[in-house]
């Protein structure tokens, strides 16, 4: 099964990286449990992996309600330009922003979509003033806030699934 057009893979390197997304800390050993090859086997796999750019790094998920930042805010930001100088400025600002967990260029109506984790309400007006309203290029921010988390993955269950869905 190749579902990479990028990537020659096959069932055992997609498994290998379905236990990986779901536990990057899991263990060659572990790895080789449930994969049904050698822990060298899969050592030398995982290293092809990272080196053909599968994996691109390890992270801990952390639960960041717990640290302080409970508020999550989805803004979408419209520019006055959309000049290459003018989206690379604003990229190259946004970069710099401390609050931003996300930020994408998208197509629609709007330019970015930017992703915040804040501590409150009032956290947000001190990002907003701070960090947002300072941005060049901006015409319009708009803010919405994130009521309730329903889903949050950060690989989608589609990339381990072949045609047939399972």
């Amino acid at each position: 099964m190749v579902k990479s057009e990028q990537l020659d893979l096959d069932d055992v390197d997609y498994r290998i990286l379905q236990e990986l997304s779901a536990d990057g800390r899991a263990s060659d050993v572990w790895l080789a449990e449930k994969t049904n090859l050698s822990a060298t086997a899969v050592a030398r796999r995982r290293k092809s992996l990272e080196e053909r750019g599968a994996v691109l790094s390890y992270s801990a998920n952390l639960n960041l309600p717990k640290l302080g930042y409970g508020v999550v805010v989805m803004v979408s930001i419209e520019l006055n330009s959309q000049a290459e100088k003018a989206l690379n400025e604003f990229e190259r600002e946004v970069i710099k922003c401390p609050s931003i967990s996300y930020c994408g260029f998208i197509s629609g109506d709007t330019d970015f979509l930017i992703m915040l984790n804040v501590e409150s309400f009032e956290d947000y007006d001190r990002v907003y003033r701070r960090e947002l309203s300072t941005l060049p290029h901006v015409a319009r921010i708009r803010s919405s806030f994130v009521l309730r988390e329903v889903a949050r993955r950060g690989t989608p269950p589609v990339v381990f699934m072949d045609e047939a869905g399972s």
